[in-house]
């Protein structure tokens, strides 16, 4: 009984931390409306074309509310310098729709759905 506790113990710790590897692409789909990242980053993309800042601000709010949420889950099963990239994009283009910046906000918020499409591939 000992000998197989010894061989299965280490066994059982690779299978759960590949599991935990391997996690990523499931757990970045969004497990209900408040999560839903690339869902808000459209919404935020159609206020800032629209020029409704106000709008696109308060979304772009949720966007990274959603985006913690997010990352959390995925920590542990997604490279740190992904996540780092596409929460650089985030903050850049938070700034872009303060600074009323139509196309720099534009193209930080396709960045960030490039960097989003890309995690965990």
């Amino acid at each position: 009984m000992k000998k197989i506790i010894y061989y299965l113990l280490p066994v059982a710790m690779l299978a759960l931390f590949i599991a935990i590897m391997l996690s990523g692409s499931y757990l970045k789909q969004p497990f209900g409306e408040d999560d839903n990242v690339p869902h808000k980053i459209a919404l935020v993309k159609e206020h800032v074309r629209n020029a409704d800042w106000e709008s696109a601000q308060r979304e772009q709010n949720k966007l990274e509310i959603a985006w913690e949420k997010v990352t959390r889950r995925i920590q542990f099963s997604m490279e740190r310098n992904e996540i780092n990239q596409l929460d650089i994009s985030l903050a850049r283009a938070g700034a872009a729709i303060t600074a009323k910046d139509q196309a720099g906000a534009l193209m930080e918020l396709e960045e960030a759905a490039r960097h989003w499409h890309n995690l965990g591939r």
